[in-house]
Parts: C-alpha cells; sequence; structure tokens
C-alpha cells in the first residue's frame, strides 16, 4: 500500500536528502517539498497525507507550531539537529523524531514504523487523557517472563524485562535499550527506576541504569554491553560494587 507525505524543511540540504530517502522506499509518495511552513499549512488544510516530515527550527513559524495549528493530523516524524525539542515533540504525539544527521536506516526504521502503524490501526480503547508518565509493571509468577508497559507516543508498548540491555535518562524521558529496538518514554530516570527488580537491574550513573544480565565486562570506570560502554559515577559506585558482589 503507498502512502503519501510531504516534507517542511527550509535548509535546502537537508530538504534534498529526505527527497532521496522517500525516493528509494517504493511504498511512498512524495505529494510536495516545502521549504516554506505557512505554505505547507495552507496545503494541509486542503489536503490529506499520511505522513508529514516536519523540521523544528524554520523561520516564520517552528514545526512545533505548526503541529499545535493543524486541526487534522497526519502521522508525524520530526526532524532536527537539537535534541532538546524531542520531550515537546512527545507530547505532541507524533510518531518518531529523527535527529540530524539523519542515516537513510534510521529514516527507513521511521518509516517503517510509521507503515506499521497507517496499515495496521490501533483500535484499542486507552483513556484520551492518560498521564505521559505511565509505566505499569506485571510480576508473573510460575516462570513466565515479567514486563512493562511503557508509553511511547501514543500507544503502550510491552517490553520484557530480560530484554532490557540498558536505560538511559534525559531529563524528563527515558531511552530503553533491547536488542530488538530502542523506545522512548516520557517519564524520569527515577520513577522508572522505582518499578524495576533491584535484583536485576542497578543504577550506575545520572543517566544510566543496566542491567545484571546484559553486563559483558566491567573496565576501570565503565560498564560494557555489547559495543556500548557506560561510565560508573562516582556517586554509584560504592552501591554498584555491592550489587556485583551480591550477583
Amino acid at each position: 500500500m503507498s502512502h503519501t507525505c510531504i516534507i517542511v524543511e527550509d535548509e535546502p540540504l537537508a530538504r534534498s536528502l529526505l527527497e532521496n530517502y522517500i525516493q528509494k522506499v517504493p511504498y511512498l509518495t512524495l505529494l510536495h517539498a516545502f521549504s516554506d511552513p505557512l505554505k505547507a499549512l495552507e496545503f494541509l488544510r486542503e489536503n490529506t497525507i499520511d505522513i508529514l516530515f516536519s523540521d523544528i527550527q524554520m523561520p516564520e513559524i517552528t514545526g512545533i507550531t505548526l503541529l499545535k495549528i493543524l486541526q487534522k493530523k497526519p502521522l508525524i516524524i520530526l526532524t532536527t539537529a537539537y535534541s532538546e525539542y524531542a520531550i515537546e515533540g512527545y507530547e505532541l504525539d507524533v510518531l518518531d523524531y529523527l535527529l540530524k544527521p539523519i542515516t537513510f536506516e534510521r529514516f527507513l526504521k521511521s518509516v517503517e514504523k510509521a507503515s506499521l502503524r497507517l496499515n495496521n490501526p490501533i483500535t484499542t480503547n486507552l483513556p484520551e487523557k492518560s498521564s505521559p508518565e505511565v509505566t505499569t509493571v506485571v510480576n508473573i509468577s510460575e516462570g513466565v517472563q515479567p514486563f512493562i508497559f511503557v508509553k511511547d507516543g501514543t500507544k503502550l508498548v510491552k517490553v520484557k524485562l530480560n530484554d532490557i540491555m540498558y536505560i538511559e535518562g534525559l531529563k524528563d524521558y527515558v531511552s530503553i535499550f533491547t536488542p530488538q529496538q530502542k523506545i522512548v518514554s516520557l517519564q524520569t530516570l527515577k520513577s522508572l527506576e522505582s518499578q524495576l527488580p533491584d535484583n536485576q537491574f542497578v543504577r550506575i550513573h545520572n543517566s544510566y541504569i543496566v542491567s545484571l544480565e546484559w553486563i559483558e565486562a566491567i573496565q576501570r570506570e565503565k560498564v560494557q554491553i555489547g559495543k556500548v560502554f557506560l561510565p560508573i559515577s562516582d556517586t554509584y559506585r560504592k552501591a554498584f560494587k555491592d550489587f556485583i558482589d551480591k550477583g
């Protein structure tokens, strides 16, 4: 099934890159690439599309303002060079957030996510005004693996605890890393930490929680998980050592 889309991007090189990426995806149809967000707004008032790729920092009105003005919203994928806008983007129920420079691999992952949503609309009746900080831990006995539900954009995602390699916190949102995916959820690292079993997860830094099961090596002041090395801060060093000694 083909999905229609438009680009709203004032930087010529970034706009050209997105156009090139879209041309490579057989099921995407680019209707227009706008450099002026006001012209894009006029187009969107008269036309229905599936996916909107929009930069955030633009002249006259920002991408965030554009999203707030739109009455009928398509699936929204934000693009920007500034990660601090991610929180506000997720509050506006954007589908995904692409940090520049955007690789084709990351772009394709985002587009696949959009295609899955368009081909399989969510029909679950969730509370319209649910808190952004939605984390439900389900404790299962008799050998069935426990899991959590976390809010990722507009949906709740089920994550098995044993699949969580590590969690990174930044201000008011967290990134949960598993072998299959990265899930971004609008909540604090502290609130999520309180929901996790303390015999399986440990805080090693103001910004990181790691799973004991996924630690491959401890080298000086760092923990190795796969190809990633995470710092152990002075604040959490003793507690981490005690955790390892008990494990």
